[in-house]
């Protein structure tokens, strides 16, 4: 599994350390809301309140733990390649899920502004990040023949 980009710098590792603390806190702060008012997306999009709200809440609590692991990468930008490899996947997922959702009629339009500060902001910059590691990366693993 890959793991970092360790055997060269992070190039633009400010950057790389300013998005993932932008989105670990946006990530942990979501999170916590969502379980403080797990109705909000309803509300907002139009859409009847949850029988079960719990399950929000849970979305909630599983976005602000992927906040902490974010944050980790700020921190750590040279060892977060598998954390922002899984991030970026779930950003790329969970649109492709709501478009079901929308297609099938069972989610309405105004829903999709999730999707703007969620996942389709964050696309540039995780595969930003990505790209600049994956030197490092191929370097490591494919070169050494580890992993």
């Amino acid at each position: 599994m890959f793991t970092s980009c360790e055997t060269s710098p992070v190039p633009r590792e400010r950057l790389h350390r300013r998005i993932f603390a932008a989105a670990g806190v946006y990530n942990v702060l979501w999170g916590c809301y969502a379980v403080v008012d797990p109705q909000w997306v309803f509300r907002v999009a139009g859409m009847p309140p949850q029988n079960h709200p719990q399950i929000f809440m849970t979305l909630g609590m599983v976005l602000g733990l992927y906040g902490l692991l974010y944050l980790d990468v700020a921190l750590r930008p040279a060892e977060g390649v598998t954390v922002a490899a899984v991030g970026l996947a779930g950003k790329v997922l969970g649109p492709l899920g709501w478009l079901w959702l929308y297609l099938t009629g069972q989610w309405p339009l105004a829903s999709g502004l999730l999707l703007v500060t969620n996942d389709l902001i964050w696309w540039l910059p995780f595969t930003l990040y990505l790209h600049d590691c994956l030197p490092g990366w191929r370097a490591k693993y494919l070169t050494t023949g580890r992993g």
